[in-house]
């Protein structure tokens, strides 16, 4: 098993850091910046507990958040009688893939807030129709946005 460098270590920390930014444990970052990085792309439990130094509950707890989100997988290989973590193939394109059910959801939310003030003026009206027009528009655009990702890369839709 391949220690970080310490530059992968800088890395790493930035990336937690930047995580923890966004509201989510430092620790699920770190994890995510490490599958990026390391050889091989497969890591243990013990690996990732060596490498990022930290405590196997951390670990524990972060892999389960990262799973649930979509970015990494639980694996076995052949012949091994340990579980390996690595990030599930094409993970980006798929994650923000999923951010248009945000975008419908929150120009829903902005539609019913219209309606609500229907005979409304003024900049309580103003704030919802920026709402509305913003989310508007990427619900139309966003998905052909991503398609051509995925044609760049020759990838499937969704994949």
């Amino acid at each position: 098993m391949a220690k970080p460098t310490q530059e992968e270590q800088k890395y790493i920390e930035e990336f937690g850091l930047y995580w923890e930014q966004m509201g989510l444990p430092r620790i699920t970052g770190r994890i995510l910046a490490w599958l990026l990085i390391c050889d091989p792309p497969q890591q243990t439990m013990n690996d990732l507990t060596e490498a990022l130094q930290s405590s196997k509950s951390s670990i524990s707890t972060g892999t389960r958040t990262l799973i649930q989100f979509g970015f990494i997988e639980r694996i076995s290989l052949p012949g091994e009688r340990r579980d390996y973590y690595q990030l599930v193939p094409h993970m980006w394109s798929r994650v923000l893939g999923e951010k248009q059910n945000q975008f419908t959801l929150f120009l829903q939310l902005a539609e019913r807030g219209l309606a609500l003030l229907d005979e409304a003026d003024g900049p309580r009206r103003e704030r919802l129709e920026e709402m509305y027009d913003l989310y508007a528009f990427m619900d139309r655009e966003y998905p052909a946005l991503l398609e051509r990702w995925r044609a760049e890369r020759g990838l499937g839709t969704g994949d």
